[in-house]
């Protein structure tokens, strides 16, 4: 979606992890759809990169981690624009965690921001979410329903975000608001070197996972933008609590 469509016109978007990759695409996709986007992450000058695509982006650093980060986000985006209409729980970290190489430290920092922040948003946003009839999309993974070894705690973290997707989708059906997940498979980012890998463990962990993919290749953040302005789309009015995969075929292979 590259045009303005009257779904979206002075809609408010909320969604976290906007300074790079499937985050950036999204709110980039949204701005050029009409809607109103705050942009949340970590890195300003990051977010200063996504904003300047479009004046329909605004920025909003914060560690969505930290307590009470929830509710300043909602407030930036209420106070700015008077209403939520989609919240976009993107933020999320990868992490290489063999068995043997597991502290009690480490899932709870993978636990704090993949599944125990974007609660946190969710129900933040929920009152606003509740006047608008709005949406919430979350972004998990092809791990999310299928093994990774080596990185299971993160495999087991999105697993946790689609069984809340799950259940916030029944849960809040009676109120019209609309909870779905997009499972990205491997796409080009920078989550492997905030993963901390090596630029040659990278290339090869690239070259491995295109090798695996049906299609032959990684994704790209504007395609799953793509599909994350569609779960999004106030006129996909009968579609609740669904994970979408798109990850090139890899979830068959």
């Amino acid at each position: 979606m590259t045009s303005q469509s009257p779904e979206f016109t002075d809609r408010t978007v909320v969604i976290t992890g906007a300074g790079s990759g499937i985050g950036r695409a999204s709110a980039i996709a949204f701005a050029q759809a009409g809607a109103h986007v705050l942009a949340v992450g970590r890195r300003t000058d990051a977010l200063e990169e996504t904003a300047a695509e479009s004046p329909r982006i605004a920025v909003h650093p914060a560690d969505i981690r930290v307590p009470g980060a929830a509710e300043e986000v909602v407030r930036v985006a209420i106070d700015r624009w008077g209403h939520l209409d989609v919240l976009v729980n993107n933020a999320g970290a990868t992490k290489v965690m063999p068995l043997a190489d597991t502290t009690a430290e480490s899932i709870a920092a993978l636990f704090d921001l993949n599944v125990t922040a974007p609660s946190l948003l969710a129900c933040a946003a929920l009152p606003h979410l509740r006047r608008a009839r709005g949406s919430i999309l979350n972004i998990s993974s092809t791990f999310g329903h299928r093994p990774l070894p080596g990185a299971a705690h993160y495999a087991a973290s999105k697993a946790a975000l689609e069984q809340l997707t799950r259940s916030w989708a029944v849960e809040l059906a009676a109120e019209g608001i609309r909870v779905n997940a997009l499972a990205p498979g491997p796409t080009e980012s920078q989550a492997l070197a905030a993963a901390g890998l090596s630029s040659t463990v990278i290339e090869q962990v690239k070259r491995d996972e295109a090798a695996r993919i049906p299609l032959g290749r990684r994704g790209e953040p504007a395609e799953v933008a793509a599909w994350v302005v569609r779960l999004a789309d106030p006129s996909t009015t009968w579609l609740t609590g669904q994970i979408l995969t798109i990850d090139g075929g890899l979830e068959l292979a």
